[in-house]
């Protein structure tokens, strides 16, 4: 049977640490494997992407594989065809299949049809490709992730979800600040509150995502005013731990979520947050797709 990662859920403890300590050892030698060599990876766009293509292309080149950019519009899905066969004719020519989609059903699907890993570059109900970024890069700032408490503000949405779920693998407390009718729904281990200063005191991560993600533009207005109370700025990052930094999975919209003294200052990760998709993406594809010569 093959290896999925549609939620981070199929991800043991053992699993996670495993993944990370490779992300470091690919970040430190980018071309050090040919995992994917005379491999395709199909890479699946129905929403738009910057990080998530840039990475995941870029990594798999770097991997020695080719990865197969479809687009929405250019796939017999557009016109009714069925996931189920749709599955069935990727599992004939490509290794994998990641997709950028909204309902998480479309991914369930491909993966109960097919006979490849599929795994999830965003769907509505979460990110965990973003979250092991995120958690690589507590890695890198804070030498180990055990005990460390990160606190997400804002909108609890796809990314806060999958923030909430690989932390409590990773040992990571998260606590979700939102306001009424934005707050995630209860995850095990997960901190949920209405109070930003109370999420965030102790906090080695004050963590962002836009207000209004795609798909909410009807309700821009409303998300703005109802959240406009959880902006991060150097405020509320002083009510963290001394040593705390900022994270953005990005695109940022700086004076909204964040201000731009945050988003471009010498307190926040966001940078290098988005240069560790790349790596972290790159270990889960070998964890996905090579042969377990690593031990995976």
């Amino acid at each position: 049977m093959p290896r999925h990662l549609l939620t981070g859920e199929e991800l043991s403890r053992d699993d996670l640490y495993g993944l990370l300590d490779r992300a470091l050892e690919l970040k430190a030698a980018p071309r050090s494997s040919d995992a994917l060599r005379d491999s395709v990876v199909a890479l699946v766009f129905e929403k738009p992407s910057t990080r998530t293509r840039l990475s995941f292309e870029a990594g798999v080149v770097e991997l020695g594989g080719h990865p197969m950019i479809l687009r929405s519009g250019e796939m017999q899905l557009s016109r009714g065809e069925s996931v189920k066969d749709t599955a069935r004719i990727l599992s004939r020519h490509v290794q994998a299949v990641g997709v950028r989609t909204g309902p998480d059903a479309v991914l369930e699907e491909l993966a109960a049809e097919g006979t490849i890993p599929v795994f999830n570059m965003l769907t509505a109900g979460h990110h965990p490709c973003q979250a092991l970024a995120d958690l690589l890069t507590l890695r890198e700032t804070f030498g180990r992730l055990e005990g460390l408490k990160l606190a997400y503000v804002g909108d609890g949405n796809n990314v806060a979800r999958s923030l909430a779920i690989l932390g409590a693998t990773a040992g990571v407390e998260v606590a979700v600040a939102a306001p009424a009718g934005y707050q995630l729904e209860p995850v095990a281990g997960a901190v949920l509150t209405g109070d930003p200063a109370e999420a965030v005191a102790g906090a080695h991560a004050v963590y962002a995502d836009v207000w209004v993600s795609m798909g909410d533009e009807e309700t821009a207005g409303e998300r703005r005013a109802a959240l406009g109370p959880y902006r991060i700025d150097d405020a509320l990052l002083d009510r963290a731990a001394p040593d705390a930094i900022a994270l953005h999975c990005l695109p940022a919209h700086p004076g909204e979520e964040i201000t731009a003294e945050v988003l471009y200052g010498e307190r926040q990760r966001i940078w290098d947050q988005a240069e560790n998709r790349r790596h972290a993406q790159k270990a889960l594809l070998e964890w996905l797709v090579a042969d377990r010569q690593n031990g995976y």
